[in-house]
């Protein structure tokens, strides 16, 4: 039931703890979604299983390390203005980073471009 669920939310951040999980169990987890799974088959035997996190693929395009500074500031709720006076630039140049991005990822929408920002792993 875990593994479909994982399935279908398309989740790949999972940790499993369990009481009890044999190596078979523990193959269909991992493969089934889950980042890593830690077991305790009897007492005082932990048994550690992992799959590599697989690399962030680059999908998309390319944003500059000024375009993720001026996200990163859009994310916390900041206003161009404020934007602007943390990053030491007018308004209208972050306006016009904005504009850039919004080409780039497709969408006007400030929220969508934060949004785009976090699916692939752009903002600290």
């Amino acid at each position: 039931m875990l593994v479909r669920s994982l399935r279908r939310r398309e989740s790949t951040r999972a940790v499993l703890l369990t009481r009890k999980a044999g190596r078979r169990e523990l193959v269909v987890l991992l493969g089934g979604g889950v980042r890593g799974a830690v077991t305790a088959e009897s007492p005082g035997a932990v048994r550690i299983a992992a799959k590599p996190a697989p690399a962030p693929a680059k999908v998309g395009p390319e944003l500059t390390a000024r375009e993720i500074g001026v996200l990163r500031l859009v994310s916390e709720g900041r206003s161009n203005r404020q934007v602007g006076e943390a990053l030491d630039l007018s308004a209208l140049t972050v306006k016009s980073h904005l504009a850039r991005i919004s080409r780039k990822v497709g969408t006007g929408d400030r929220a969508e471009m934060v949004a785009y920002a976090i699916r692939h792993d752009l903002l600290p």
